[in-house]
Formats: C-alpha cells, sequence, structure tokens
C-alpha cells in the first residue's frame, strides 16, 4: 500500500468542480498550452468558491494558491 505524502494529501477530496479545474491547469502545463493564464484564472476562481463554501480547508487552499496560481514550489 502506498502512502501519501502531504501535498498529495491536500489535493484529495476536492470538489469535483476543482478537481476537473486542477486537472485541466496540469494538462495544459504538460502541453505547453498558450492559454495557460486561462486556466490559472479559472483555477483561482474555484478555489476560492470552494474555500468560501467551506468545501476545502484553509491549508489546501494555501496550498493549492502558492503551487498553481503563484506557482511557488
Amino acid at each position: 500500500m502506498k502512502l501519501l505524502n502531504k501535498e498529495e494529501l491536500l489535493e484529495k477530496c476536492l470538489p469535483n468542480y476543482l478537481e476537473e479545474d486542477l486537472k485541466n491547469l496540469k494538462e495544459g502545463m504538460k502541453n505547453n498550452v498558450s492559454y495557460l493564464d486561462c486556466l490559472i484564472n479559472e483555477l483561482q476562481g474555484s478555489v476560492n468558491s470552494a474555500f468560501v463554501d467551506g468545501d476545502i480547508t484553509e491549508e489546501q487552499c494555501d496550498y493549492l494558491f502558492k503551487k498553481y496560481v503563484r506557482m511557488e514550489e
């Protein structure tokens, strides 16, 4: 059985719309698409909505913003 690291855990149990936007951004980054800024904006809106609605924790919100919106490691 594989143990998940903390980052992997923070990307689990996300609302479906947020999972979809995260998947789209990761695919866009992998394929070096020209509309990456649009995918980032879409993810940012979904993270905000999920946090305000109480569907993700503050820790998940901070992690997703840092890693995928601000692209910090």
